[in-house]
């Protein structure tokens, strides 16, 4: 089981994948790099190095009680980089992980990175406040701090619906996605699910959008519940430089079926050389 050890210690689990220019991978809350292992096996067999790695406290990495910021997960995802010694890099984020390849890429990617995607991201800034009233409200935050110490094991299979959008109309639901939604979330030591939810709500990324000097593919879905397109991808891209935005009509938050499949193919064609 491949790890590496940041600076403060923690241990970060991490897969490595195929061959070729590489590709990191950054997962949304509170999951694993688990929910990104179809994604990165047709990458893999497109041609590219993927690498996934489960953020400190989530998955198979140290539940650390520490490091809770986002200035920490970017500078976790600088030190694998480092430790790999990757190039010509791409950076691919969903949800907070698309706040952690933006904030890094924009502190720590000069010379490494050539490529940026993000996917339902939290960037600019999610909760709403005088200057966002697009955003969401800090009531629906401090719900899912209540959800989480209350019984998570419940609240991640409620939340599993409105995620993956199996809460509309004609939806096809997967209680497979449920029930993988609620085993990646349980492996999140419990402090660093509460905690992680201040930071994917209200980390301001304005500056780190604003610092971005190479191509950002911006995809969103249309019916995105959990990360609402008009606080996010509708703000994220007049803060670019250099960004296309790509919106995925009816599409949820969670990237599968459909979405997945449309969603792989934009990332392929804006990733070829």
């Amino acid at each position: 089981m491949p790890t590496f050890t940041t600076s403060d210690g923690t241990e970060i689990y991490y897969t490595d994948w195929g061959a070729g220019k590489p590709v990191v991978l950054s997962h949304g809350w509170p999951l694993s790099s688990d929910a990104w292992a179809a994604v990165a096996k047709l990458l893999a067999d497109a041609g590219y190095r993927v690498i996934s790695h489960d953020r400190r406290g989530h998955g198979r990495s140290t539940n650390t009680d520490l490091g809770h910021d986002m200035d920490t997960y970017a500078r976790d995802l600088a030190e694998l980089v480092e430790h790999l010694d990757l190039t010509e890099l791409v950076v691919i984020g969903h949800s907070t992980g698309g706040g952690e390849v933006v904030r890094y890429a924009a502190q720590h990617g000069k010379g490494r990175v050539r490529k940026v995607v993000t996917a339902g991201a939290v960037p600019p800034v999610m909760v709403q406040s005088e200057t966002n009233p697009e955003g969401t409200p800090i009531e629906v935050f401090d719900g899912i701090r209540a959800g989480v110490l209350a019984d998570r094991s419940q609240f991640y299979k409620d939340l599993a619906v409105s995620f993956y959008g199996f809460n509309r109309e004609g939806a096809k639901v997967s209680q497979g996605l449920i029930d993988d939604f609620q085993r990646q979330g349980m492996l999140a030591g419990l402090v660093a699910a509460y905690n992680c939810v201040k930071v994917f709500s209200e980390t301001d990324f304005t500056e780190d959008l604003k610092a971005l000097d190479v191509p950002i593919l911006i995809a969103h879905g249309g019916d995105d519940q959990i990360v609402p397109i008009a606080a996010a991808a509708d703000k994220a891209i007049k803060l670019v430089s250099d960004g296309t935005l790509k919106v995925y009509e009816g599409a949820p938050h969670g990237v599968a079926g459909d979405y997945q499949d449309a969603l792989v193919a934009d990332i392929l064609e804006f990733i070829a050389d």
